[in-house]
């Protein structure tokens, strides 16, 4: 497997300041919209990377759930190894990685914890076994088998019958507060174009492109 020798060129156009807007969330909202046009698979998919007390760092794809003007939310476990790291350092990192698109957006900023209230109210949207599914994994913690998980879901199956679930108290969501947020689009010859917006403490937002 010659792996150094694997290697295409980026064709499917560039990127100039003219193409983008002031704002960098409506910017994203049209590379999401042709994101999704273009049928890719898990378009809100993105690499969320945390580290923890340490300087540990670690990553994991978690999908998008929502963004506004503050930010972008996902919902996970709050026992789990993210919630840890954000915990011991709310510094994180998004990578929306749309690869055919030849795209990327990384975003850099600081994780808060959502309400109790927004997570209630996303909780209600989920299909019932993925409800089910946050009670029956303790994310994150050793387990002995896929048996024995198999077996916890059904005990909370079981224990909730046709009623309504319960949001866990261990289960919550996030919003990535974005401080920079990057655009990369392949270009011919390794010449990509990258442009970022840098959060100013009062004003628009600044833009720059970096090099390739």
């Amino acid at each position: 497997m010659e792996i150094d020798q694997w290697r295409r060129d980026y064709l499917r156009g560039g990127l100039r300041r003219e193409d983008l807007n002031t704002d960098p969330m409506e910017h994203f909202t049209q590379w999401l919209r042709e994101a999704v046009e273009s049928e890719l698979p898990d378009p809100s998919s993105m690499c969320l990377a945390t580290a923890d007390a340490d300087g540990q760092p670690t990553q994991r794809i978690v999908l998008l759930k929502g963004y506004d003007e503050r930010g972008f939310a996902f919902y996970t476990n709050l026992e789990s190894r993210k919630a840890r790291d954000i915990a011991a350092n709310p510094k994180v990192s998004l990578l929306f990685p749309w690869q055919s698109l030849e795209r990327q957006v990384i975003v850099c900023g600081r994780a808060e914890q959502l309400s109790r209230e927004d997570a209630l109210i996303y909780f209600r949207t989920r299909p019932r076994d993925s409800q089910l599914a946050a009670w029956a994994s303790r994310q994150s913690e050793a387990l002995p088998s896929r048996d024995q998980l198999e077996k916890q879901f059904e005990a909370i199956k079981s224990q909730y019958g046709e009623g309504e679930v319960p949001l866990p108290d261990f289960w919550g969501g996030y919003r990535v507060v974005p401080e920079t947020v990057e655009f990369w689009q392949g270009g011919s010859r390794r010449l990509h174009d990258r442009f970022v917006y840098r959060r100013e403490e009062s004003g628009p937002w600044a833009i720059e492109r970096l090099s390739p």
